[in-house]
Parts: structure tokens; sequence; C-alpha cells
């Protein structure tokens, strides 16, 4: 048995750190996470850890080099510091997409950086909503992929769908039918996906529509929302095949480039998102977008680890 939690932020997402120490009732120890004058990253823990159970709570979030970096060396001061165990806790895993070989002289970065985080000292990774579950196999430590999904099922439940219209969850793509699949038996909703292709070189990209939408109000689901591309024009498919009502929903919200304008000029009446990554000034201020905590699981997924309880009732994806 480790001995007391100590739990330490990085400057990824230290609102939602605060947020998870408050459900825990538990302190967030104080440390020193800035920069020398020339840029590199300084770390200073003020808390002792000798022995004690580490939780180092930091999304590889925008600056993903900065914020991967600080997780490294703060890892690696507890390590130095003989902390009993040190427990990455990324509730945003970067480097995600890139997670097999999908064109000569191309990396596997998702591998590089589960190389890089255990080369550091962590002993274990909490994690939600891996872009890829074989990531998961790229770590020799134990890692807990949590999912955003039980939140945002009684969100869309209790704050989207009160109405008698009928729904139909979609997926973006092919790839992520699995999610919506699990949205729509949750939620008692019918099935639509969109397959997206093109009819020949240099031809406009067709979007078709599998499943009924007319008439009903649609929810698009995906794990991420990066630049909105694929998300704003699979809602306007959506439309044009009749859909009266449009949302979105997605556990991380990268919104990079021109995800925010994309956002407010889209058909989109809401996007649920988490706060795995803290939104940006823009984004703050667009009225489309709404914010659901992961701190809860978050809580209870560190508390369980670290009292060694299981935590199989949040990992599930059917679970609420």
């Amino acid at each position: 048995m480790f001995g007391e939690i100590a739990i330490f932020a990085g400057n990824a997402c230290p609102d939602l750190a605060k947020r998870i120490c408050k459900r825990m009732d538990q302190p967030l120890s104080p440390a020193r996470v800035g920069r020398f004058s020339d840029g590199e990253i300084r770390v200073e823990l003020h808390a002792n850890v000798r022995g004690r159970d580490v939780f180092l709570i930091q999304s590889s979030c925008s600056p993903s080099n900065d914020n991967l970096m600080e997780l490294l060396i703060m890892a690696e001061a507890c390590k130095r510091s003989s902390a009993g165990r040190v427990t990455a806790v990324m509730p945003y895993f970067g480097y995600a997409r890139q997670d097999r070989k999908v064109a000569p002289r191309a990396p596997i970065t998702a591998k590089l950086v589960a190389d890089l985080l255990q080369a550091a000292g962590i002993d274990r990774l909490l994690t939600m909503d891996l872009h890829a579950g074989q990531i998961q196999g790229f770590f020799d430590i134990p890692v807990d992929n949590l999912y955003a999904r039980p939140l945002l099922y009684t969100h869309v439940r209790d704050q989207l769908l009160t109405g008698e219209d009928k729904v139909a969850i979609v997926s973006p793509d092919a790839g992520g039918v699995e999610r919506a699949r699990s949205y729509a038996k949750r939620l008692g909703c019918g099935l639509a996906i969109i397959d997206k292709r093109r009819s020949g070189p240099n031809e406009a990209e067709v979007m078709h529509i599998i499943g009924d939408v007319a008439g009903q109000t649609c929810v698009v689901v995906d794990d991420m929302v990066d630049t909105a591309g694929t998300l704003t024009k699979g809602g306007v498919a959506v439309s044009n095949h009749g859909a009266t009502r449009i949302h979105a929903i997605a556990t991380h919200p990268v919104l990079s480039g021109p995800a925010v304008e994309r956002l407010n000029e889209s058909v989109f009446e809401k996007l649920i998102v988490t706060d795995t990554i803290p939104l940006s000034l823009a984004a703050q201020a667009c009225t489309k977008l709404e914010v659901v905590s992961v701190a809860p699981l978050f809580a209870e997924a560190i508390r369980s680890i670290h009292f060694n309880d299981s935590i199989s009732r949040l990992v599930e994806e059917e679970s609420v």
C-alpha cells in the first residue's frame, strides 16, 4: 500500500485539476511549473512525495509539446524524490492520431509518446476516450481509459431530448459507428451513418446518409473536434436530408484553426463538449458550445486507484 495521496497539476488544465481536487475534498499540492529565461521548462515540487501515491494531472493539448514536456519533467522530479507510485492523469491524450503506419516512412507517434512517459517514470496512465483503443497496448504499464459517455448520455437526455420529436444519432464517418451505436442503444434512438466519397479525381466530396434522418432531431457524435471541418460538413449533410434540428457531441474540444468560426456559422444548435481541454477565449464566447465537466469521473477514478478499488464500473461504456 502506498502512502498518502498527492495531486499535482501542470499548466494544461489547472481549472479541471482544481475541480477534481474539490470533488475529492483533497488539496492540490503546490508546485512551480514555469520557464527559465531561455524558454526551458522549470519544475519544482513544493510538497513531500516520498513514498506517496502521486497523481499528475496534465492534458497534452495545445501547446502540445510544452504540455507533454511539463508532464515528463514532473514525473522525473517525482521519481527522483522517491515517490511510491506516479500516475499520469491525461484527460486528453495527444499525439494519438498517428497510431499505426498508414504510409511509407510515417511514424507511430502514439507509441513514441507511450515510451517517453514510461521512460520518465510513469507507473500508470489514466485517460479518457483515447482516439484509438489499441493505444493501450503501446504501454507496458496499466492503462485506464475512461469514457465521457455516461455523463454525456445524461446531458443529452435531460437537456436536448426533452420534446416528442424522433431522434437519430449520427456517426460522421464509418470509424465512429460503434461510438454512435452506443449512444443510440442507451438513448433508445435511431442510428444513421454519413458515408463520404469522391466520384472521381478533383470531384467534390459527396456525403450519403445511411439511415433515416428526415423529420428528426439529429445528434452527430465524435470523440474530438479539431478544425470542425468534418463535423460541420456532416451537419450540412443531415440538414440537406431533412433533419429538423441538429446538435453535436464530442469529448475533446481541440478547436484549432477556423473551428470556432465554422461552429458559429454551422447548422448546429448546440455542440456539447467536456472540459478535458480548456476552451480558448474565442471558444468561450461561442454561444453554441456547452461544457460538461468530467471532474466527477476522474475524481472517483483517482480515489479508486489510490485505495485499490475496482474502476470497472467507470470504464464500462454503458455505465451511468
